[in-house]
């Protein structure tokens, strides 16, 4: 490990002044280059006391100005535009350098080192990014990666596009698989009559079978009358030869 000596608050850790171990790596290759720090020698101590003042002095005026930008920057969103598959799989990713690039173009310059994105982004949506303006002052931005500027409009305003894609989608397969089954010119108030129609049937069919009873029992009784017709009327002609036979004796 190695010390250092902060000459500037820097995150997780610690404050302008104090006396730090740190990776050598991690020394070498962001705290020193970037001015956050020096190594902990008698000298370096010494010379940050006499420099102290003039360094607290210069970071609360770079805090003021980090400030006022954050104020500005305050519902910032920035739209990326990427290619995804019909899940919202990004082909490729979005990586801090993308989105330090597309706040830029938003008018507030900011470099890679300042976005704070623990993975990249590879699918569609909103995302709340922060952006470091200061090691005292942070601003939220919103990224919205979406695969064209009428999407992002709509992610914008709470739609999701793919869910809405795939909603539209099972509309059209079902209305297809009603227009297989209805007959051809055949609305859909039509097909609901005749399904109705088609229901009610059975129950028609029992009600003219009960008003046909009476109808075929008088047919039956009309034929046995007709049957008794001809026994009647053969009696009675055999009956008056003999009552002409009586008289003539």
């Amino acid at each position: 490990m190695m010390e250092i000596i902060l000459l500037e608050r820097v995150e997780k850790l610690g404050q302008m002044g104090q006396v730090v171990k740190v990776r050598p790596g991690f020394a070498r290759n962001f705290l020193l280059p970037q001015k956050k720090a020096l190594r902990a020698t008698k000298e370096n101590l010494a010379i940050f006391e006499t420099r102290r003042g003039q360094l607290e002095a210069a970071n609360l005026d770079k805090r003021k100005e980090a400030e006022q930008v954050a104020e500005k920057m305050k519902g910032v969103s920035v739209v990326l535009i990427r290619q995804a598959g019909e899940s919202g799989q990004l082909y490729g990713s979005v990586s801090a350098r993308d989105i330090a690039v597309g706040v830029t173009e938003a008018g507030f310059a900011i470099v890679r080192g300042q976005v704070t994105l623990d993975k990249t982004i590879k699918t569609l949506g909103l995302y709340p990014v922060r952006v470091v303006l200061h090691p005292e002052v942070a601003v939220q931005v919103t990224v919205n990666v979406a695969q064209s500027a009428e999407e992002a409009q709509m992610q914008a305003k709470g739609i999701n596009p793919i869910q809405r894609a795939q909603d539209a989608d099972r509309a059209g397969e079902a209305e297809s698989q009603e227009a297989e089954t209805a007959e051809p010119g055949e609305d859909k108030p039509a097909k609901a009559a005749k399904a109705k129609k088609k229901a009610d049937a059975p129950e028609d069919v029992g009600e003219d079978a009960d008003e046909e009873k009476p109808k075929a029992k008088t047919k039956a009784k009309a034929a046995k009358d007709d049957d008794e017709k001809p026994a009647k009327s053969k009696a009675g002609k055999s009956e008056k030869p003999e009552k002409k036979a009586k008289s003539k004796k």
